[in-house]
């Protein structure tokens, strides 16, 4: 097979030179079964950590693509294995889906029970050749897109009750928790968009962010660690990455959740029965893509953007104000035309999604023998195997981007629009649009929109603001120590 297998175009390296690499086998191994992927998995969680278990075998092999075991392994994954990759060159290939296959890989090598979906497997686990797929991702689409003039008036709307309930916390008690604020505003704002209600006036009452929260955690405890002092590694490795834990204990609350969404969600299910899905998959699938898609990544994305906007300080917080608040002024208002004239927005929304992407992890089987190139060599990866790829270290790759670890704000102004095609947050480049036929976030471009709109809101209302922030088992922390109103607008 030929080494000039490059699908995608690339600035640093070109599609000769690629062809010219030599071809080599991949390093690594998954030592002795069940105990080398036990092994891999301590070091993943507690020996090593995360980033420091990819960062020790890649400067081990000297080679960002190499073989590894991947949590959680047994008894959960029949088969840890999979092929690492690290840079921005090969990790694209995952986006190819004639080269591979999707089907059940959306948590990796384990796939939760379809018992927390109602028994169904959600547009999220098909692959695209599966007939399901494009009908449901085509409705999801059309869904949003019919309710594209809701999105700023709305989302604006939530985010004046988060910025009410920031500024009575720091009054009241000197700071402001924006983990909690933001999921309630974020509950807020998708179940009134897909519903046209507040979720108070249903029978969720004010439960909607704990009870969707709570059903995430039970689908994603076998990638994380609670980091909590006083429970034993063992003890926490035996609870949450050996075996999966029952859907019985969130049974009622999903069902709460789906009954809600059954009641209010009439016109989106409305148009799925239309369009030739049964109104019980349609709900499951909108809970999902409500719940899992849609809240649990603003539940990551937005701690993370205001944590990388607070740490930059007053300095980059004046541009962002002086940009913004000169931009709605000459457009008479927060409009998509202002937005789209926002440069140091838009950049500053890119780089958060650069440098801490919501979903840091993407698999893909292979589904024929194939070759992948990193910056020095080319892999042959064989039909049948997993390939994963670990976004943060693909999209701070050095050979791609100057001072790749710090958070460079006007990054993607000017000239450095080009270096879009290495954001890989959306499951597919930042210049790619969604189809039926790939695994593109549909709510790709809604995503970035709501981003730049909470700085836009953020930075008409306030100067600038102190926090602390931490880590989470999936995600950031952050509390709000202070906040400057803004002294002209």
């Amino acid at each position: 097979m030929s080494s000039c297998s490059s699908s995608f175009e690339n600035d640093v390296n070109s599609s000769s030179s690629l062809c010219k690499l030599p071809l080599k086998p991949i390093p690594g191994g998954y030592g002795l079964p069940f105990i080398g992927s036990i092994k891999d998995r301590l070091d993943y969680f507690y020996n090593q950590g995360r980033d420091e278990f990819f960062k020790a075998r890649m400067n081990k092999y000297q080679s960002t693509i190499f073989r590894a075991n991947m949590p959680p392994g047994p008894f959960m994954a029949s088969n840890p294995n999979v092929i690492v990759l690290l840079d921005a060159l090969s990790f694209p290939v995952l986006f190819d889906t004639s080269k591979v296959e999707k089907r059940n890989v959306l948590d990796g090598t384990y796939m939760p029970s379809a018992t927390f979906t109602g028994g169904y497997r959600v547009c999220a686990y098909l692959d695209p050749a599966e007939t399901n797929h494009a009908l449901l991702k085509r409705w999801f689409m059309s869904s949003l897109a019919a309710r594209h003039h809701h999105f700023i008036p709305l989302f604006r709307s939530c985010l004046s009750e988060l910025f009410t309930s920031l500024e009575d916390d720091i009054s009241g008690k000197g700071e402001a928790y924006f983990n909690d604020i933001s999921d309630n505003m974020s509950f807020n704002f998708v179940f009134r968009l897909f519903c046209d209600k507040y979720p108070t006036e249903t029978a969720l009452g004010s439960e909607g962010p704990g009870i969707v929260s709570k059903w995430l955690f039970f689908q994603l405890a076998p990638l994380m660690t609670l980091g909590l002092s006083f429970l034993p590694n063992f003890l926490e490795d035996l609870l949450l990455h050996t075996f999966p834990l029952p859907p019985l204990f969130v049974k009622s609350d999903y069902k709460k959740l789906y009954d809600a969404f059954y009641a209010f969600g009439s016109s989106v299910l409305d148009e799925a029965e239309r369009v030739g899905i049964k109104r019980d998959e349609a709900c499951h699938n909108l809970v999902f893509l409500a719940g899992f898609n849609a809240f649990g990544g603003m539940k990551a994305l937005f701690p993370a953007l205001i944590k990388w906007v607070g740490l930059a300080g007053e300095k980059l917080h004046r541009r962002l104000a002086d940009e913004i608040r000169e931009v709605v002024k000459a457009e008479g208002g927060v409009t998509f035309a202002a937005l789209d004239k926002m440069d140091l927005t838009k950049s500053v929304v890119y780089e958060a999604l650069r440098i801490e992407p919501p979903v840091p992890f993407q698999y893909g089987k292979a589904k024929e023998d194939t070759v992948v190139h990193s910056h020095d060599a080319a892999f042959q990866i064989k039909k049948g195997e997993m390939i994963f790829g670990f976004q943060p270290f693909a999209t701070k790759d050095p050979k791609v981007f100057e001072n790749p670890e710090e958070f460079v704000a006007d990054r993607f102004v000017g000239k450095g629009e080009r270096l879009l095609k290495y954001v890989y947050w959306s499951n597919g480049r930042e210049f790619d649009n969604p189809t039926v036929e790939n695994k593109q976030c549909p709510g790709k471009d809604l995503v970035v929109l709501l981003s730049r709109v909470i700085l836009v809101e953020f930075f008409l209302r306030y100067d600038t603001f102190n926090i602390e922030s931490g880590t989470l088992p999936l995600g950031s922390s952050v509390t709000f120590k202070s906040l400057t109103k803004a002294t002209h607008t």
